[in-house]
């Protein structure tokens, strides 16, 4: 997922101190790295067991405990990290890996890029078996994040997570603007013009700030996570089909932008913000409301904001959280080692069993019984939020959609103009699916 640079720990800050990680991004550049590190050895009388992903910051260092507590708990197996950049290059990276035959024993995938590498042979099945051997079932996820581990009837991702957009709020401006209810939580809204009210006077209660924080110049997924939350609430789809246009309903679309432009006005919010001056503007106590991803939780706490979060309220109709989900997968092996793949499956479902600690970082668990535990609802504020779970909306299927794609990037090339009203709503999105529509009509290139 994209993060924000301001106030947290940096995509290109130190690499993470455990034994368990091999390198970063910086070694895996030439094509004889990506076969070495699949198949690198480890302590002697071990099994190497190699696993990529693109988790950073403190999410890296989560998961190399979650790592490290699994290889303690089993001697005779290692579980090896390859930590690679964000985005394009990690998924390029994977890419030519399992083309090439020197994929890693496992990675992490956005659950939403899974239909752009599915097709092309990329990704191996997981076995349902072997993982219910381990004591993890279908039962054992909410409904909308099992059916985005499956593609075309086979399961070929285990979600780790689900990490929604979200609203977070400062309490204490909440407080002081009367915006608190009873039970200590941000009042209920269920309008338009009861949210922009309520934002009006969270930012009156503000020493002469904002109602609210948004950042989105430079960052295409922002403004997507913005626009297809509020665009969903009206029940209205984007449809994205191979070889035809783009589907979708033209009118909610542009109410849509326009309903966002209402909130970044210069008065309910900044006009201007990217990613690290709308975080800078909550921590500092100038924003009493501020739309973001569900990582940013450890850097409020760190950063000692008093503040609660929730889901982004409805008030086009019914709740939708855009969100999208890190899943486990097998990318594809020609003779994959038995005895590794069943060592892999219950690495995934003792993390899985072990979430609660990846709940720290903001991240709502996939796995249900996690979620559903009293050591979960202790934990404040995800708490607040996990029943974002229930709507969950990811982007569209395309081999070019999900976290890091050019779907994302060309929605922010085109409606970033808009957001800073040099086009119009109109102008801005009819370049966009213009775009969009000459790649529906390009081929996978996986």
């Amino acid at each position: 997922m994209q993060r924000s640079s301001l106030a947290r720990t940096p995509r290109g800050g130190p690499l993470l101190s455990r034994r368990s990680l091999l390198t970063g991004a910086a070694g895996l550049t030439a094509a004889g790295a990506l076969g070495s590190c699949a198949a690198s050895g480890t302590a002697s009388g071990t099994l190497p067991i190699a696993y990529w992903h693109l988790l950073s910051g403190p999410d890296g260092v989560t998961m190399g405990g979650l790592v490290d507590d699994f290889n303690a708990a089993h001697e005779n197996v290692d579980v090896t990290q390859t930590v690679l950049a964000w985005g394009s290059p990690y998924y390029t990276k994977l890419a030519m890996a399992s083309a090439g035959g020197r994929a890693p024993d496992l990675a992490i995938m956005h659950a939403a890029r899974v239909p752009g590498y599915a097709p092309g042979g990329l990704l191996d099945p997981w076995d349902g078996d072997l993982l219910a051997e381990f004591g993890v079932t279908q039962e054992d996820f909410p409904e909308l994040i099992w059916d985005k581990n499956v593609f075309d009837g086979t399961l070929t991702a285990i979600a780790l997570d689900s990490h929604p957009f979200v609203l977070y709020y400062n309490t204490e401006i909440a407080e002081r603007a009367g915006a608190l209810g009873s039970d200590g939580l941000l009042v209920d809204v269920s309008e338009p013009e009861e949210f922009r009210d309520l934002a009006r006077e969270l930012g009156a209660a503000t020493d002469g700030g904002h109602g609210l924080a948004f950042g989105y110049l430079g960052d295409g997924s922002n403004m997507w996570r913005m626009f297809y939350t509020y665009y969903t609430q009206t029940g209205a789809t984007i449809e994205l089909p191979v070889g035809g246009t783009m589907q979708y309903d033209e009118e909610t679309a542009i109410a849509t932008l326009e309903w966002i432009l209402s909130l970044i006005d210069g008065e309910l919010g900044n006009d201007s913000h990217d990613g690290g001056t709308a975080i800078s503007e909550f921590i500092t106590g100038s924003a009493g409301m501020f739309f973001g991803g569900v990582w940013e939780t450890g850097n409020y706490r760190a950063a000692g904001v008093p503040f609660d979060m929730t889901v982004i309220p409805a008030v086009f109709g019914q709740p939708s959280a855009y969100a999208d989900s890190h899943a486990f997968i097998l990318p594809h092996q020609s003779n994959p080692d038995e005895e590794k793949r069943r060592w892999v499956h219950q690495f995934v479902a003792e993390t899985l069993k072990g979430s609660l600690a990846w709940a720290d970082a903001g991240h709502i668990p996939a796995y249900s019984p996690v979620v559903q535990s009293p050591a979960y609802d202790d934990l404040v504020p995800q708490s607040h939020y996990a029943d974002a779970t229930e709507f969950l909306v990811y982007d569209p299927p395309a081999w070019f959609s999900g976290s890091g794609g050019d779907f994302h990037k060309y929605f922010g090339e085109y409606i970033q103009n808009v957001f800073a009203r040099s086009v119009s709503p109109l102008d801005g999105w009819n370049g966009f699916v213009d775009r969009i529509n000459a790649l529906l009509a390009k081929p996978s290139p996986v």
